[in-house]
């Protein structure tokens, strides 16, 4: 028996849909379960010499970006023993400079965005520089005051917690 032309037309419609479907499910985005005080904590475990110093809420965010649209879902703050703090005056505690932070976002999109807007800022304002890396829906920044390599570090870490 022949089809007709408009069984045709929904017949390959309908195989399209379903391979794009079953390419979506494969080809899921890195993520992670953790809030950024967990990732803190697993850093740490991840052999990374860092403390924590501030887990943010909305009322003490610097930014103003915690849970707000297309905000960060949680931050945190920590600090890198190799940093040396007497290079860094005027720095308080939370402070990118005297270490590092982790912002984890609802979707990686977010977490995209905002690491390239943290680029930008460095990019017209070089004192704003910093480390920044990025796995799925998590941004963890870190200080200008690390050494390239030991900055790196991050970013391999970073590749085991998000997957």
């Amino acid at each position: 028996m022949f089809k007709t032309p408009q069984k045709r037309r929904m017949g390959t419609a309908i195989s399209a849909g379903l391979l794009i479907f079953t390419i979506a499910g494969c080809t899921s985005a890195p993520t992670t379960t953790m809030n950024a005080t967990q990732m803190v904590e697993a850093l740490a475990r991840q052999g990374l010499p860092v403390t924590l110093t501030v887990t943010y809420t909305a009322s003490n965010d610097p930014n103003k970006l915690l849970g707000k649209p297309n905000g960060y879902t949680s931050k945190a703050s920590f600090t890198d023993e190799r940093v040396d703090a007497t290079k860094v005056p005027g720095a308080k505690q939370g402070d990118v400079s005297l270490g590092g932070s982790v912002e984890v976002f609802a979707t990686a999109g977010d977490a995209e965005v905002r690491a390239n807007l943290l680029k930008e800022s460095a990019e017209k304002v070089p004192t704003l520089a910093e480390y920044s890396y990025v796995k799925g829906p998590v941004v963890v920044r870190v200080s200008k005051e690390l050494m390239p390599m030991d900055a790196q570090e991050y970013e391999g870490a970073l590749g085991k917690l998000v997957k």
